[in-house]
């Protein structure tokens, strides 16, 4: 299993397999409709939840214009009180560094809170690579663990699975990892997580090792803070000797005041609840109290190539709640796996591709992956313009051009496979600047109205194998605005 799914097919082939499966789908279903639902409702009891989605995104994108300054008081806050930083400029350097700590303690395993960061970067492989075992305990990633499996879910990394099937895979595997299911175990809920409390409480007891991400770093005081649902979280950041934070550099917050508003929309926007269960904040080390040895890893892998597109670096606001993905109408049918990343879903979309470039079939294919209907920014909490960033990529793809890789300006040679749709939009283009040519070509082709098929040939046919073309009017609009007087005369 590959954390950064290395090897996935494009877009358009995992999900035509994807929407085949009518057991995922059913899942995806009834889960992203049951989300999103709640979601609204507790949105709704909000009457400045449009205020505080402006003041999101002025505090995420004012930190972003000055990342440079944070980042280094982040270092310095953190150093101040009694933590060590690393800085990864990406994931090959965060694993090593990581790997590196954990080998020093002498300890052959970790606990795990869950992290999109250490899933982004492979760590539990790199961990593995090492003689180290990893062990997820957030209930949804201790599943897809398990299970052998991928996460398809920001939120919910195990969506994709049913109470069903979540027992048998209990059943068949908890014994290889440590203490196994109860005999007789159902799939009720309340034994499902019974089980998963009992295997995962002597890890807690036992582990010297723990890692974590974080949602958000405070920068004037170095306080990183996890937000989470079942109480793992806690157990991870306070039980252990020695704790490991591997984090976004795009995680921080300048203020305290600022974390104010996050802690506000993040738990309404994600899990639908007008507070999180459990908030951990840490600062440092504190003599005889939680872990006694802090190593904050600040985690580029992209990030800084992504902050240079002054279009794209609006995906950097996103603070992983997963609103986006639950009302896409393409994840709802694919599922996450087809995203071929850790970042499933419209998110996923304009961010894999960011982080790890558009060189790969999968990665050029993911800004297609989205019917632009916009339902995403609209639920986003920090104003993400989606559909904005995909038609932008796209343009990217098909014409390449001057971006930042690993820091550096170089220019991208056009995608293949797109010479027709370039050709396509050159002619439009030189139609739209030659007022004449386009009142000749739309006069012919209202003329010519009956002989056009009802479905495109070549490459075009799989585009009208799911749409209608749209009919051409009997007169173009300006020919019926001259003849009728801007319809003033009455005829039609």
């Amino acid at each position: 299993m590959s954390g950064t799914f290395v090897g996935m097919p494009a877009f358009p082939v995992a999900a035509h397999d994807a929407v085949h499966n009518q057991t995922l789908r059913g899942n995806l279903r009834h889960a992203t409709h049951t989300i999103r639902a709640k979601r609204a409702k507790a949105v709704a009891e909000v009457s400045d939840w449009a205020a505080l989605r402006e003041a999101g995104k002025q505090i995420k994108d004012h930190t972003l214009r000055h990342l440079d300054r944070y980042l280094v008081q982040v270092e310095e806050a953190v150093t101040a009180a009694g933590g060590t930083v690393h800085w990864a400029a990406d994931a090959d350097e965060a694993n090593r560094i990581v790997v590196q700590l954990v080998k020093e303690t002498g300890e052959s395993e970790v606990v795990k809170v869950k992290s999109m960061a250490t899933q982004e970067i492979g760590l539990n492989e790199a961990l593995e690579a090492e003689g180290i075992r990893a062990y997820e305990t957030d209930l949804a990633e201790l599943i897809v663990q398990l299970g052998h499996d991928r996460p398809s879910h920001i939120l919910v990394p195990a969506i994709h699975r049913n109470r069903g099937e979540i027992r048998d895979i209990f059943t068949r595997e908890m014994s290889e990892w440590g203490r196994p299911a109860p005999d007789g175990l159902t799939d009720t809920p309340a034994e499902l997580a019974e089980a998963a409390r009992l295997h995962l409480r002597e890890k807690f007891l036992r582990a010297k090792v723990g890692v974590s991400g974080a949602n958000f770093m405070i920068a004037e005081t170095g306080t990183l803070v996890v937000v989470e649902s079942e109480g793992n979280g806690r157990m991870c950041l306070t039980l252990p000797e020695t704790l490991i934070s591997v984090v976004g550099i795009e995680k921080i917050l300048p203020t305290w005041q600022d974390l104010e508003v996050f802690l506000q929309t993040l738990p309404r926007s994600s899990t639908a609840e007008r507070m999180n269960p459990y908030t951990s904040m840490w600062t440092g080390t504190t003599d005889e109290d939680g872990p006694q040895t802090f190593h904050l890893v600040l985690l580029g892998n992209g990030r800084t190539d992504t902050l240079a597109d002054e279009v794209g670096r609006q995906a950097l606001r996103c603070i992983r709640c997963s609103a986006c993905l639950n009302v896409c109408p393409v994840y709802e049918r694919a599922g996450g796996h087809a995203y071929g990343s850790v970042y499933p879903g419209p998110i996923g979309a304009i961010l894999s591709p960011q982080l790890r470039g558009t060189a790969s079939d999968i990665d050029a294919s993911l800004p297609y992956a989205s019917s632009l209907c916009g339902a995403c920014y609209e639920v986003c909490p920090v104003a993400i313009d989606i559909p904005e960033v995909l038609v932008h990529l796209r343009e990217r793809i098909v014409e390449g051009g001057e971006v930042v890789r690993e820091g550096n300006k170089v220019v991208l040679k056009p995608a293949k496979g797109h010479a027709a749709e370039r050709a396509a939009m050159r002619a439009a283009r030189w139609a739209f600047a030659h007022p004449g040519a386009l009142r000749t070509g739309q006069r012919l082709a209202s003329r010519t109205r009956r002989f056009h098929p009802r479905t495109l040939p070549g490459p075009g046919k799989a585009w009208s194998d799911s749409r209608d073309l749209p009919t051409l009017p009997p007169e173009p609009f300006r020919d019926w605005w001259q003849r009728t007087n801007g319809g003033k005369d009455g005829a039609k």
